[in-house]
């Protein structure tokens, strides 16, 4: 079997899954990298892929949301609605900071397993999609510092400033492309790595699911003031349950396991830090349920080294 891991986007809420990875790794006793011939990951998601691959524990990534989420959604003294309409709501130093501090000039390249981390292209709305040089075409990435692929898939709109590469290209977050990733982790295992589709186990974790909150009663004639707000959640939503839909179509329904727990409308937004706690206790108590049948899923071998085409 080929097992692959994805993690969707959502800001501090990346909290959640990094504290049940956490606690799968605690309780198998072995990183949790090491057990994943893949890891697809989106915005915070692609922070904990890299963290994984990376060689940072679990554990470890958790922490970094706990002692660095503060300072990276630190507020400003501009009042809330006047900053939206001119500029980002954050600075990206508080993250580049923290990502520095972690994870140094540790490179693409370096990642003990297969990467893919998406972004957005804002010169010609085409996907940019990080990978590690797991086939022979990809020739460039690998170089890539893991800092500047982790500030290029979180550049979130509206939250932070659009990443630059060094060449020039404008980046932002590919949530607006892949925010569930599981998708597009699928098609990479089929398309690009030509595995089998029925040896393939995939997790997909998600980082919380709020009810959609629209009044079909009332949204049959509202304009924009209605919509406005929640135009963006619709679209998340069915971004993920495609995505989810390609990956149970192509790799078979019983094949997938999809762990993203219901939770109460505004109360974990993708900046709020102050449910940092409960966020992290909610991932461990996923993990807690989920054990048994992960375990002999995902736990039970690891997977084979990865022997990457460049280096």
């Amino acid at each position: 079997m080929r097992r692959i891991l994805t993690i969707d986007g959502g800001g501090i809420r990346g909290l959640l899954p990094a504290s049940l990875l956490a606690t799968l790794e605690d309780a198998v006793g072995e990183p949790v990298v090491d057990y994943f011939d893949l890891i697809v990951g989106t915005s915070t998601g692609g922070i904990i892929a890299l963290g994984l691959g990376a060689g940072i524990s679990a554990a470890s990534i958790r922490d970094f949301y706990l002692a660095h989420g503060p300072s990276i959604f630190s507020g400003s003294r501009t009042p809330r609605s006047i900053r939206h309409l001119a500029v980002g709501k954050y600075r990206a130093d508080g993250l580049r900071h923290a990502l520095d501090d972690t994870l140094a000039d540790t490179r693409l390249g370096d990642s003990t397993t297969r990467l893919v981390v998406p972004s957005v292209n804002l010169e010609n709305g085409e996907v940019h999609i990080y990978k590690t040089a797991h086939h022979p075409r990809l020739e460039r990435d690998y170089k890539e510092r893991m800092v500047d692929v982790a500030l290029a898939t979180a550049a979130a709109p509206t939250y932070l400033p659009t990443y630059r590469t060094t060449g020039g290209v404008p980046l932002i977050d590919g949530g607006l492309f892949a925010n569930n990733p599981v998708g597009l982790a699928v098609v990479e295992a089929i398309g690009v790595l030509d595995w089998p589709r029925r040896e393939l186990q995939v997790l997909s974790l998600g980082c919380g699911a709020e009810p959609l909150g629209v009044r079909l009663a009332r949204s049959r004639n509202m304009g924009r003031l209605y919509w406005a707000p929640k135009v963006v959640s619709v679209f998340m939503s069915a971004q993920s349950s495609s995505s989810l839909g390609t990956a149970q179509l192509l790799a078979g329904h019983e094949n997938v396991v999809r762990i993203n727990p219901l939770v109460a409308p505004g109360r974990f937004r993708i900046d709020r830090t102050a449910e940092m706690i409960s966020l992290s206790g909610l991932g461990e108590t996923q993990a807690r349920a989920a054990l048994p049948a992960l375990r002999d899923a995902f736990f039970n071998e690891k997977a084979a080294p990865f022997v990457p085409e460049r280096t």
